[in-house]
């Protein structure tokens, strides 16, 4: 294998320096438990909070108490917050099915936004939004925790320098012991549970991380079909959500196999890429497993992704500031998050009706 190549690739794309000046950034909503990160970021000097929106005067007081938060910040009104604050991003914790909202209100005000994954419950709402930010010329962002994996962008420079060959199957395993056993918030577990707000239960939270990592992989290639099996293995819980689903998304040379559940007895987030040449697997954030033929496998430990591509913060205000300009098939990107929903969608129609669902199909 190339390996000097790759990893000579690898390294201008990680140590590339950004001067990262601040910007100004508002938190729309307070009930997605990925918040607290925002709030955690002592060791950072890329964005500056300016303003806080929660209609929940319980959570505001929560937050504001936990963080020792100036209650300046916190506003009720979402619109009135945008307008007081004048921030040049909005980042977006609230349901998935609100993401359409925050846009509606941000994009006339030429205010970026990036959303946590997926983009939309519906393909309907994601279009919308497509048109909003391209009517409006702005930035709409979703952020998936496995774009940060130094180990998911190294099996990508591999796929891109024909070292695996042509793809030919993708695996991607992801999810947890389930949300209520892990602990997360009231507010958090109220979102995952509904399937107005959430969109599906596993199927989405999860499923949604083997769609986009798929077709980025492919450079934004849509399948040729989805086909998709859910179950209720704990109805005691999650009565109105599945906790299980399994994808399978065919290509016209490639099947992805998509495994998204709450019924793990740990929490994971890896991938395996087999190619005509070779095979990559991505453990973890930052270990890979390669494999050509019958040799035995090499195991690199990579280091972290350097800033600003290790934290969705810093990537946010890069792109704010023209420091990056992202690609169309990027794993942040609005061209392929659009594909991520219209799979999504799709998958859930093939396990209501229990039928392979076709992208030609009007």
């Amino acid at each position: 294998m190339k390996k000097v190549g790759v990893i000579f690739l690898f390294s201008l794309i990680t140590f590339q320096s950004f001067s990262q000046e601040k910007i100004r950034l508002a938190v729309a909503g307070l009930t997605h438990g990925h918040v607290n990160w925002i709030f955690n970021r002592e060791d950072k000097n890329d964005v500056e909070i300016v303003g806080i929106y929660e209609s929940n005067k319980e959570l505001i007081e929560k937050y504001k108490e936990r963080y020792e938060l100036n209650e300046n910040l916190f506003y009720t009104d979402l619109e009135e917050m945008l307008d007081a604050v004048k921030p040049d991003a909005v980042s977006a914790f609230g349901a998935t099915n609100e993401h359409l909202r925050i846009v509606e209100a941000c994009a006339p005000r030429k205010i970026h936004v990036m959303v946590e994954k997926p983009l939309a419950t519906t393909i309907k709402d994601a279009r919308e939004i497509e048109k909003l930010a391209t009517q409006h010329s702005i930035h709409v962002l979703t952020n998936y925790e496995t774009s940060w994996y130094a180990s998911n962008q190294y099996i990508k420079e591999l796929v891109e320098a024909g070292e695996l060959g042509d793809i030919r199957k993708v695996m991607v395993n992801s999810g947890h012991q389930g949300p209520k056993e892990i602990g997360v918030s009231e507010e958090f577990l109220g979102i995952l549970v509904d399937p107005e707000k959430n969109g599906a239960g596993a199927l989405m939270d999860f499923g949604c991380y083997g769609a986009n990592l798929m077709t980025w992989l492919l450079n934004g290639e849509k399948p040729v079909s989805v086909t998709a099996v859910t179950n209720q293995n704990k109805p005691e819980i999650y009565n109105k959500v599945e906790d299980e689903a399994t994808i399978v998304l065919q290509y016209k040379k490639a099947q992805c196999v998509i495994q998204a559940s709450w019924d793990w007895t740990f929490s994971r987030k890896d991938m395996e890429v087999y190619g005509t040449k070779a095979n990559a697997i991505a453990n973890d954030a930052e270990t890979v497993k390669i494999r050509r033929s019958e040799s035995k496998p090499r195991i690199l430990n990579l280091d972290p992704r350097k800033d600003p591509y290790d934290d969705p913060f810093s990537y946010l205000a890069a792109v704010v500031n023209k420091e990056i300009k992202m690609s169309e098939t990027g794993l942040y990107s609005l061209p392929l998050n659009i594909t991520v929903v219209e799979i999504l969608e799709k998958a859930k129609e093939s396990a209501r009706t229990g039928k392979t669902i076709y992208f030609n199909e009007k």
